[in-house]
C-alpha cells in the first residue's frame, strides 16, 4: 500500500514537498512515480525514479522545477515542487512499478500498480 501526503494550498511561486510511504520490505527493488490529475482532465505522468535511484525522468511541464527522490531506509519517495504554478493544481498520486527491478527508463501507466490515495495540491495565482 502507498500513502501520499504533503499536499496543501500554496501561492504561485511557492514550494511543497510531497511524500509517499510504501508498506512492505521490498521497496528498494521497485521504481516509483508520481502522477497527477486535475479536475476534468486525464491523469498525467509527472516524474519517475528507477528502483536503483540512478535515473529520473520528468514531464516537460515540470522539468527544472520538480525533483523526485527516494529514501529506501524509510520506504519513502518524495516530490519536491518549486516555482509552483496555478496549472500544477491537481490531486497527486504515487505509484509503484508492477515488477521488481524494472529495466525500462520510461514506463507506461498500465505497468504500475499499487496506486496511493492521492494528495491535493492547490496553487493560487
Amino acid at each position: 500500500q502507498l500513502q501520499a501526503s504533503g499536499g496543501g494550498l500554496v501561492q504561485a511561486g511557492g514550494s511543497l514537498r510531497l511524500s509517499c510511504v510504501a508498506s512492505g520490505r521490498t521497496f528498494s527493488s521497485y521504481g516509483m512515480a508520481w502522477f497527477r490529475q486535475a479536475p476534468g482532465k486525464e491523469r498525467e505522468f509527472v516524474a519517475r525514479i528507477r528502483w536503483s535511484g540512478d535515473y529520473t525522468y520528468y514531464a516537460d511541464s515540470v522539468k527544472g522545477r520538480f525533483t523526485i527522490s527516494r529514501d529506501n531506509a524509510r520506504n519513502t519517495v518524495y516530490l519536491q515542487m518549486n516555482s509552483l504554478k496555478p496549472e500544477d493544481t491537481a490531486v497527486y498520486y504515487c505509484a509503484k512499478d508492477d515488477r521488481p527491478r524494472q529495466t525500462k527508463l520510461v514506463v507506461p501507466p498500465n505497468e504500475y500498480d499499487s496506486w496511493g490515495r492521492g494528495t491535493q495540491v492547490t496553487v493560487s495565482s
